[in-house]
């Protein structure tokens, strides 16, 4: 898969993450790199394996899953540049 500079710049405006012109192609070629290597895992045969997270066995640690009220909103949006109705409010970056 091939990605273009077209495709970079639309990505970077979407994140919004300032990136020179001169920049643009050589982060295609890599990103391209990058999703070249991504198809090549594809083709290793993964029939029978079993999914992990690490190569030692370890037992995952587990909480009591007690029902609680959420906390205080209050609290949580206390720092929160812009709040509605208890909600974070964010700025709109998919089209």
């Amino acid at each position: 898969m091939a990605i273009d500079a077209a495709t970079v710049r639309k990505v970077a405006r979407l994140a919004r993450i300032a990136e020179p012109e001169d920049r643009l192609e050589p982060l295609a070629k890599e990103l391209s790199g990058i999703l070249n290597w991504i198809e090549q895992l594809n083709e290793v045969d993964v029939e029978g394996v079993e999914p992990m997270t690490t190569s030692v066995e370890t037992a995952l640690p587990m909480r009591d899953d007690v029902v609680t009220d959420g906390g205080d909103p209050a609290k949580v949006l206390a720092n929160a540049p812009k709040a509605n109705k208890n909600f974070f409010v964010v700025p709109k970056v998919v089209e």
